[in-house]
C-alpha cells in the first residue's frame, strides 16, 4: 500500500492587487489501496495564503501543490488522513461483520 496525494483542481483570481493568476484554494485527492483492490480516498480543499511573491501559475507543479496541501493541514493531520485511510482499506479486506439471508 502507497498512499498518493494528487491535486485535482486549483482556483485562481485572474488578477491580486499587483500580481496575476493567484491561485487561492486547492483540491485534492489522496488514495491508497491494497494488492486485492480494496481502496479508500479522501477528497478536500484548503485555501493558499498569498505570501511574499507568488509563483507564477504557470510555474506551480503538482509536487508543489501538495507541499502547500500538507503544509496548510499540518503534520499531525496529514497522518491522520492517512492513518484512515490505511483503516477503511484494512476494514474492507478484514470484515467483522457480514449480512444476508440464509435459505
Amino acid at each position: 500500500m502507497a498512499v498518493t496525494w494528487n491535486i485535482e483542481d486549483m482556483t485562481r483570481d485572474l488578477v491580486q492587487g499587483e500580481y496575476t493568476d493567484i491561485v487561492t484554494s486547492l483540491q485534492f485527492k489522496v488514495k491508497d489501496s491494497d494488492a486485492n483492490g480494496n481502496s479508500h480516498e479522501v477528497k478536500g480543499t484548503v485555501n493558499v495564503e498569498l505570501v511574499g511573491t507568488p509563483t507564477p501559475y504557470a510555474d506551480i507543479t503538482e509536487a508543489q501543490a501538495i507541499g502547500w496541501v500538507k503544509d496548510a493541514l499540518g503534520a499531525d493531520f496529514v497522518a491522520s488522513i492517512e492513518t484512515n485511510i490505511a483503516t477503511k482499506i484494512n476494514a474492507l479486506a478484514n470484515p467483522t461483520t457480514a449480512s444476508g439471508i440464509s435459505w
